[in-house]
């Protein structure tokens, strides 16, 4: 589990295809702190530690993760974001992120040179259906706060000076896929309201 609170941004050194996936090599100011196994954010998308040096860390993502997520675009020179799992007890000053990305949205364009930066995006529709104004949303493995929705499927949301400072949405150019990652209380909502919804399960106070 994650926050979407980026501890850094890392830097991908290299990509090794192969049949099994994607091995990536990225640094990252806390690699030597990084042990075989850990869970690690990476732009959003939860992938295992399967080699740690004292700059560098590796991981690998299958092919699932590769159809699913932004991996299978790095090269060389890639800025990432990076987050490492929640700790029991600390505190949680994003939102619950699974680190399970539900597709790839879109950067439409925004403001990026004032301080009130508002940046728009396009949803994968399993995100759109869970997301409402002034609730969260994880793109690239940032917690942000929609703003507004200017169409079912486009939001805006808004982004202050440290964000924009400390992750890579600055590196962002229109077009440009994104990670994404819906609320993940509003998707358990959805699930609870489905049958009711196609007319399958009665009433939600169990009426029949």
């Amino acid at each position: 589990m994650f926050t979407g609170l980026v501890e850094a941004v890392g830097r991908v050194e290299g990509v090794d295809r192969a049949a099994g996936g994607l091995k990536i090599s990225i640094t990252a100011p806390f690699a030597d702190e990084l042990s075989l196994g850990q869970s690690i954010a990476v732009d959003g998308a939860c992938l295992t530690v399967s080699g740690a040096q004292e700059t560098m860390f590796e991981v690998t993502a299958v092919p699932a993760t590769l159809e699913r997520t932004v991996a299978g675009r790095y090269e060389s020179g890639t800025a990432v974001n990076l987050e490492r799992a929640l700790r029991v007890g600390a505190r949680l000053d994003g939102h619950l992120v699974q680190g399970h990305v539900d597709g790839l949205g879109t950067y439409l364009g925004g403001d990026k040179g004032s301080e009130d930066r508002r940046l728009r995006f396009r949803l994968p529709d399993a995100v759109a259906r869970v997301t409402i104004p002034q609730g969260s949303i994880t793109l690239s493995g940032i917690s942000l706060t929609v703003a507004a929705l200017d169409d079912p499927d486009v939001c805006t949301v808004a982004v202050i000076p440290h964000t924009w400072d400390h992750t890579n949405l600055s590196r962002l150019s229109p077009g440009d896929p994104v990670n994404v990652e819906g609320d993940l209380i509003g998707k358990y909502v959805l699930k609870a309201q489905s049958p009711w919804l196609t007319g399958g399960g009665g009433s939600p106070s169990g009426a029949s």
